[in-house]
């Protein structure tokens, strides 16, 4: 009885220490945390005897004793200690507080556990160097996108108007400073007009913003006029009201627009008049008749436009003369389908040929023997102007 005793006291004592050495080990987590914000490390024990948690950080500097604050960092702070649990918390993190922390457990021996505190360092917002306003248009430009202070390294992206850019040459280069990185990437490209007035934006991608950092530059680029006229009549009549316009574009806008005509001044200045990039005439007349040139030039470089002026007769216009392509179609018409009635009559004849006798054939038809027929064919030749055949 007394063993019987003795071995279940026995077994329920290794039982409460297995099961105590086992609840006994702190349990942590790993934590990450964004540069200049809040970290919690939390260390638990399923079961304590009373026996005290340590935090340490990774330079194994004892952080919390329990309760007792160890370290004098005013950004640590305690948020909960008991048999069971200890939780601190660190303000404003930084950089350098990434690193492996340790939660003790005072048995006998140490029982202890690590936790990994990840920081982000959050990228600067960026910056475009290399914009020079304004570009002229053929040069060949690099825009550089700068952004600091990211970890891990952050991502540029480059957009030409809100569409990401996939042709431009581009390349990104990454630094690393202490334990961030500086991160840029540049776009290569040859200008023209058509880059004018075009918006380039860099795009900062990182894990720990909400959405991208992005910076903006609008691209001038200066180039020569390109000119083009437009009319208001299709069909410029005499006596009509007349009006030639000089469209132009190009950075700086050209001005002012100069007209010509034939090569000179215009001639009639009083019914020929300038007003702005407009050339009116009030009233059109032969005499208008010729080439109008209008120039404009800028500080890159000067164009020119021309534009050759028919004034009709309104008269003749109205009383327009036959068609000559049409009668000239008729008679080709006409003379195809003669030429086909000739060729199928031709062979129509040719295939329906009559079969003609002589004279000496006409008297054999009757006569039972040669001599006979002979006969017959001389008593016929009275007849024989009636019998010719005509041979067409």
């Amino acid at each position: 009885m007394r063993f019987f005793f003795f071995s279940s006291f026995l077994l329920f004592w290794l039982t409460a220490l297995f099961l105590g050495s086992q609840g006994q080990f702190p349990i942590t987590q790993n934590v990450t945390v964004v540069e200049g914000g809040t970290a919690n490390m939390t260390c638990r024990v399923d079961y304590n005897d009373n026996t005290s948690l340590q935090w340490s950080n990774p330079a194994q500097q004892t952080l919390f004793f329990g309760d007792k604050k160890a370290l004098r960092d005013h950004r640590i702070e305690l948020v909960r200690a008991t048999s069971q649990e200890l939780t601190i918390r660190i303000n404003d993190v930084s950089l350098s507080d990434e690193g492996q922390y340790t939660c003790s457990l005072f048995t006998m021996p140490v029982k202890t556990t690590k936790a990994f505190l990840t920081v982000l360092g959050v990228p600067s917002r960026p910056e475009i160097t290399g914009f020079t306003k304004p570009a002229m248009e053929g040069d060949e430009i690099t825009l550089t996108c700068i952004t600091s202070g990211s970890k891990p390294a952050a991502n540029i992206r480059w957009f030409r108007n809100d569409k990401e850019d996939i042709k431009t040459l581009k390349f990104q280069i990454v630094n690393a400073t202490g334990k961030s990185f500086a991160v840029r990437s540049s776009l290569l490209f040859q200008v023209d007009k058509r880059d004018d007035g075009v918006a380039y934006t860099c795009s900062v991608e990182h894990v720990s913003l909400y959405k991208p950092y992005m910076t903006t530059e609008v691209l001038e680029v200066h180039y020569a006029p390109q000119l083009e006229i437009t009319h208001s009549l299709i069909i410029p009549q005499e006596g009509q009201y007349f009006k030639l316009e000089c469209v132009s574009i190009g950075n700086p806008i050209p001005e002012p627009v100069l007209w010509s005509k034939d090569g000179g001044e215009l001639p009639d200045i009083e019914r020929m008049i300038v007003e702005g990039r407009e050339l009116t005439i009030t009233t059109l007349n032969k005499t208008d008749n010729g080439t109008y040139r209008c120039e404009a030039s800028n500080h890159v470089g000067t164009s020119f436009a021309e534009y050759i002026l028919f004034v009709y007769d309104p008269n003749a216009l109205g009383q327009r003369g036959p068609d000559h392509a049409l009668i000239g179609g008729v008679v080709a018409v006409v003379v195809f389908i003669t030429l086909c009635l000739i060729i199928v009559l031709g062979r129509y004849l040719a295939r329906h040929k009559g079969t003609y006798l002589t004279h000496e054939a006409k008297g054999a038809e009757d006569a039972p023997d040669a001599d006979t027929a002979i006969i017959n064919a001389e008593g016929n030749h009275v007849h024989a102007e009636e019998k010719k055949e005509y041979f067409i």
